[in-house]
């Protein structure tokens, strides 16, 4: 287990939560373990180094309902730990007054290993990406004055705020630099899979996993390399085009360019099991569904279909037989992180 050690100084923070009374507060340096098979942080903690206090502070603001118009829908609203950190019984997001979006909402994990986020990469850096959920009218239906000037008001964030960044004052940057403290502690990285590529607890695979390893090298680790389970590109992968969503264009609402149209980001495959449904629009509910679909249900979408899915002879798919598609389930599950889906730190109560 890699440990990042951030210095931070201690610098005692004064002030009164009553006429009477005095608090001392020395923002505690924590320090995150990153696992020994994984690769390095992209998010920079020299710019927002982690604290005890900053953490909490995150952890209090991701399942704050004061984010949004109805002073309802939280960060943890959409994104629930049993799940992955996933809408668990949505195909698509809906926010305040029951509004829907048109994408299915993606887990939250491991988002410290990478600098985009969201389906089309519209987010560029951790510290921005809450601010689409907060201020889509669709999701949170809010302006970023109105949550500072809500969370300003009440004397328990005028002492989280203190205590993490020295002094009660509620700022956007101070907002989302605490909830990216608390995303970049949220690791998965403790699967039965990993506890086999570093020997631990003399863990294997079974027969039918190890089969469907060396399928998923062959078939799939292309697309969903390296530890993270996926290259961070952009791909159209031949889903159909959905008529209900006529504002969808992929990666094309970013970059403006044709060659994007339908193309979405790849997908993190950890917790897998636990995160359907899947897709960007959420159609597919099992596992079943989604190799069955790259076997017999790509087609033409409008776009340039990725050409690693493009068989020599035309045709789109990737040829798997039945006892391919029930080994490679049984290696994904090998993907479940239960010791991240039942931690504690990073539960709402």
């Amino acid at each position: 287990m890699k440990k990042i050690s951030i210095v931070f100084l201690g610098i005692c923070i004064l002030y009164s939560c009553s006429k009477e009374e005095e608090y001392m507060v020395i923002p505690k340096n924590l320090e995150l373990k990153v696992p020994s098979n994984f690769p390095e942080l992209e998010y920079d903690l020299t710019n927002n180094p982690l604290t005890e206090e900053g953490v909490a502070l995150g952890k209090k603001l991701f399942y704050e309902g004061k984010l949004a118009s109805d002073g309802i829908i939280s960060c943890g609203f959409c994104h629930e730990q049993a799940s992955a950190f996933t809408h668990h019984g949505h195909t698509i997001s809906h926010g305040v007054d029951g509004k829907m979006g048109f994408r299915n909402t993606q887990p939250i994990q491991n988002l410290a290993f990478f600098t985009e986020f969201t389906w089309d990469g519209a987010a560029i850096h951790l510290d921005l990406q809450p601010i689409i959920p907060i201020t889509s009218e669709v999701e949170m239906n809010e302006t970023i004055p109105s949550v500072l000037e809500k969370l300003s008001s009440y004397k328990e964030y005028e002492i989280l705020f203190t205590n993490a960044f020295g002094d009660a004052e509620v700022t956007s940057e101070r907002m989302l630099k605490a909830l990216s403290q608390f995303m970049v502690t949220m690791i998965s990285g403790d699967s039965k899979y990993d506890k086999v590529v570093r020997n631990e607890d003399n863990t294997v695979f079974t027969t039918i996993e190890s089969k469907g390893l060396e399928i998923f090298k062959n078939k799939c680790a292309t697309c969903h390399s390296g530890e993270l389970f996926t290259d961070k590109t952009y791909r159209n992968n031949g889903i159909p085009y959905n008529t209900k969503f006529t504002e969808e264009e992929g990666r094309k609402r970013v970059s403006g360019y044709e060659v994007d149209f339908y193309k979405f980001r790849v997908p993190s495959l950890r917790n897998i099991e636990m995160s359907f449904p899947y897709m960007h629009d959420g159609r597919f509910g099992t596992l079943e569904d989604v190799l069955n679909f790259y076997t017999d249900g790509m087609t033409e979408n409008g776009g340039i279909i990725d050409p690693i899915l493009v068989k020599n002879d035309g045709s789109l798919g990737i040829d798997l037989t039945t006892d391919d598609k029930t080994a490679l389930i049984a290696f994904l599950k090998t993907l479940t992180d239960n010791t991240f889906l039942n931690d504690e730190r990073f539960a709402e109560f």
